[in-house]
């Protein structure tokens, strides 16, 4: 990313080099600079996984021949359903209702164990159909995924703040530097 920076003001962002002057992808860093035309340093400071929190406008500095892009606060989405309400905050219709992040996370949890238990669903149909046994382990996969769904969803809804949801998927390490861990309090899938 690159900015057009005039009166020690940027006044335009732009991937494209060649959007300032058709000539700029073939400058050097001097002439580029001699024109006005920076390349944008990130200052993440403020961004927040975009999952659990809505992050602040993307603003441009330019301070000691840098153009520093950052973000303003982020703030965190809300935890709970909501029912809508028109740009005047009047209620509608209730049927009308905007999920917030725990039942987001749930439902991603719930598609997953879909998928997870999606292979094996011919077992069940089978056994249904011919009475064939389902085999011990895949029996004891199912079981488990439905098992570790459940926790996670527990966990889910035990959050009592944005940042303890965003804790539940983050991964720390939980062995040392040098035979690292890496586990997230959630937990992971039971594999077959």
């Amino acid at each position: 990313m690159y900015a057009k920076v005039e009166n020690n003001q940027v006044v335009k962002a732009n991937s494209n080099l060649a959007s300032f002057n058709r000539a700029a992808p073939s400058w050097s860093a001097e002439q580029l600079a001699a024109n006005g035309i920076y390349e944008v340093v990130y200052d993440h400071s403020n961004l927040k996984d975009s999952r659990f929190y809505i992050n602040g406008a993307e603003s441009f500095d330019f301070a000691n021949d840098t153009v520093t892009a950052s973000h303003g606060s982020a703030t965190g989405k809300a935890l709970d359903d909501v029912n809508g309400t028109d740009e005047n905050g009047v209620e509608l219709d209730p049927v009308v209702v905007i999920s917030g992040v725990k039942s987001i996370e749930k439902n991603h949890i719930k598609s997953q164990a879909n998928n997870l238990l999606h292979p094996t669903d011919w077992y069940v149909v089978r056994n249904a159909e011919t009475a064939t046994e389902i085999p011990a382990n895949v029996s004891t996969y199912r079981t488990a995924v439905r098992t570790k769904a459940n926790e996670m969803e527990t966990a889910i809804d035990g959050a009592a703040t944005i940042e303890a949801v965003e804790a539940l998927f983050t991964y720390i390490n939980t062995g040392t530097e040098e035979n690292p861990v890496n586990a997230r309090p959630i937990g992971e899938w039971p594999t077959l």
